[in-house]
């Protein structure tokens, strides 16, 4: 259980620290520092002769996460970077390690609270040759990531209706939440007849 979930619930520092059995003093770091490293609180940051080139590997990773360490080396020298190649190697892969862990970090909730609902489309190839399109709804519970999925042939309100009864009926019971992903665009081309 994630120390922040249990914050948001109103359990106090002592009690998470009980309940996780980690001091109450990580406990404090880990929230002060919103669950991420505490490398990242300024506090505790040392300088770095990339400390004022900081801006531009930012910029130019945010612009593209392919930049390679010798490419934003090879660029901070004319801009009088004096530091080895090994410490922007450090330091790049540190910033990509943490985006990537930061995108993939799970969002976790209680049992029987979100379900998460995708309604995406494809195109197939069909027996005879031509394209049609096929829809799938997903259903994942929040919490114990168990999955309910079907294709269905229609983008309708009924059709989308009739497949959360059965991920319900699958499921044994309705969650208290449901976020939706990534249906607005499917089912604005269907409503505007770009289907």
């Amino acid at each position: 259980m994630d120390i922040l979930v249990l914050q948001r619930k109103g359990l106090s520092q002592r009690q998470i620290a009980r309940k996780l059995c980690i001091s109450r003093n990580t406990v404090k770091k880990y929230i002060e520092n919103q669950g991420y490293p505490e490398r990242l609180n300024s506090e505790m940051h040392r300088p770095s002769l990339l400390d004022p080139f900081a801006g531009n590997i930012a910029a130019w990773l945010e612009e593209d996460m392919g930049y390679k360490a010798t490419w934003i080396y090879d660029h901070l020298r004319p801009m009088g970077f004096s530091g080895s190649y090994e410490i922007v190697k450090r330091a790049v892969h540190e910033i990509k390690e943490e985006r990537q862990r930061i995108a993939y970090m799970r969002f976790e909730t209680e049992p029987g609270y979100q379900s998460q609902v995708d309604f995406g489309e494809f195109q197939i190839e069909q027996t005879d040759g031509t394209i049609g399109k096929i829809y799938l709804f997903s259903m994942i519970l929040g919490f114990s990531r168990r999955l309910y999925a079907e294709f269905v042939d229609r983008c309708d309100l009924p059709t989308f209706l009739d497949c959360h009864i059965r991920a319900f009926d699958h499921f044994g019971g309705v969650t208290e939440e449901i976020l939706y992903d990534r249906m607005k665009n499917v089912f604005i081309r269907k409503l505007a007849g770009k289907d």
